[in-house]
């Protein structure tokens, strides 16, 4: 436990942390459900409780509608030292569709079961949405500045890349940032136990690029009873199958390259990366985050052709998502296209670059002391997200950008399989942890 500071109580705890799982759970009551377009129910409803919660100790936040129903909540905080570059923290509202009868708790209940806050959006990532206004109303009410502005953001859209939410700020609005030159955002600071006395911290300073993409084959259309060489879901399924199956070859970024250094350390084992099998299976369930940060990916995840069994369809199409590491987005393509052959055509729906930047740096040295104030085992290290963030957008306005929404997790939680998946949930220590660590870290910021 830390020692007591200016707004700490003697036993080190901080008033946010009484409040934090509280917030997690009324946030993950309110249904955000993003489903790609606008007939979900928009984040207008917790943009609106975001900014009711920050008014409530002083602040003047503003809520931006890009769409009806789509909103985002802003806020500027003044520093001790206005002359400083300021630090973006930012959060997304919504959340990834959740089906009740999967689930063991109800997906929008946000109750505490088993020391934990359950629901969609329990570490997607509406618990740092919650450890961020736990902080910063305790640091306003005790009056403790930051000692540089902080601009604060509550995002919508960033499950579906960001359109109504960064992306619309950082085009319509980039005076809110004015200023500011980095950021912490979701998906690191989060904890992997190595043994009793060692405890890594993934902090992201890289995520892949992305190309959401439809791919058509025309072919001839007829009766199904007949016989046609020309069949459109057969030659669509064929160049699906052989994307499915394929492996990119590996390739070592910088961040990549970090991360597997200090596994190597950590486990005493040196790391072959064209066979991480064995690694992979030591990391439980974060291999999923971390095996496809070797190579670029593209998965099949939809297919539609046809309108009754009897007709041979003219076209098939296929949806995939495709995934590029940082400086590799052209062989990405080109290896598509030669996995696919001539006759499918692709067409990108959706695509965002690669991002990757050094882990060093004053942020970095104070993410690594707040870690260490609350985790005297804790190691910080670099490493690639295989998703993407709106970190993407932030970008564009010159923002360096890194993962950082501290959680210390129990070495038994499949946190990996707790992003979209059934069941999810955030332990209610981790919250509080992550809500010291936060503090410590503005602080020094």
């Amino acid at each position: 436990m830390s020692e007591s500071g200016p707004g700490r109580a003697e036993s080190g705890r901080i008033a946010g942390e009484d409040e934090v799982v509280d917030l997690c759970s009324e946030l993950i009551r309110i249904d955000t459900s993003n489903y790609g377009d606008h007939s979900g129910p928009g984040e207008r409803a917790a943009a609106e409780y975001v900014a009711e919660k920050l008014a409530d100790v002083g602040l003047a936040p503003e809520i931006f509608e890009s769409h009806p129903g789509r909103a985002s909540t802003v806020v500027r905080i003044e520093g001790e030292d206005r002359s400083r570059p300021g630090l973006l923290i930012h959060g997304h509202l919504d959340v990834v569709p959740a089906n009740a009868d999967d689930w063991s708790q109800n997906p929008f209940g946000g109750e505490v079961v088993d020391g934990c806050v359950w629901g969609r959006g329990a570490v997607d990532m509406k618990d740092m949405d919650a450890m961020t206004l736990a902080v910063i109303r305790d640091r306003v009410r005790s009056g403790r500045k930051p000692p540089r502005d902080v601009v604060l953001a509550f995002l919508a859209d960033e499950e579906a890349g960001g359109t109504y939410g960064a992306r619309h700020l950082v085009d319509n609005h980039p005076g809110l940032f004015e200023g500011v030159t980095e950021a912490i955002g979701e998906v690191g600071g989060f904890s992997f136990t190595v043994n009793e006395n060692l405890r890594l911290y993934l902090v992201e300073t890289a995520e892949k690029g992305m190309h959401w993409m439809r791919l058509t084959v025309d072919g001839t259309a007829g009766h199904g009873s007949m016989t046609n060489k020309d069949n459109a879901i057969t030659e669509l399924c064929e160049a699906v199958g052989r994307l499915g199956r394929h492996q990119f070859p590996v390739r070592l970024t910088k961040s990549v390259r970090g991360f597997l250094d200090e596994l190597s350390d950590a486990f005493g084992v040196e790391l072959d990366p064209e066979d991480m099998d064995e690694t992979l299976a030591r990391l439980g369930g974060i291999a999923r985050m971390i095996g496809t940060t070797l190579r670029n990916t593209a998965a099949p995840t939809m297919l539609g052709a046809g309108y009754k069994v009897n007709v041979i369809p003219g076209q098939a199409t296929a949806h995939v998502d495709g995934r590029f590491l940082p400086g590799y987005e052209e062989e990405f393509l080109a290896d598509l296209d030669r996995v696919l052959g001539p006759r499918v055509k692709r067409e990108t729906l959706h695509s965002d670059k690669a991002l990757e930047t050094d882990f060093d740096g004053s942020l970095v040295d104070a993410m690594r002391a707040a870690l260490k104030a609350e985790d005297p085992i804790s190691h910080t290290v670099p490493y690639m997200l295989s998703g993407g963030t709106d970190a993407k957008s932030f970008s564009d306005l010159g923002i360096r950008c890194f993962g950082f929404a501290p959680l210390q997790l129990p070495p038994e939680l499949d946190f990996a399989g707790m992003f979209h998946g059934v069941d999810e949930r955030v332990p209610v220590d981790g919250l509080t942890f992550g809500v010291r660590v936060l503090d410590h870290f503005l602080d020094n910021c």
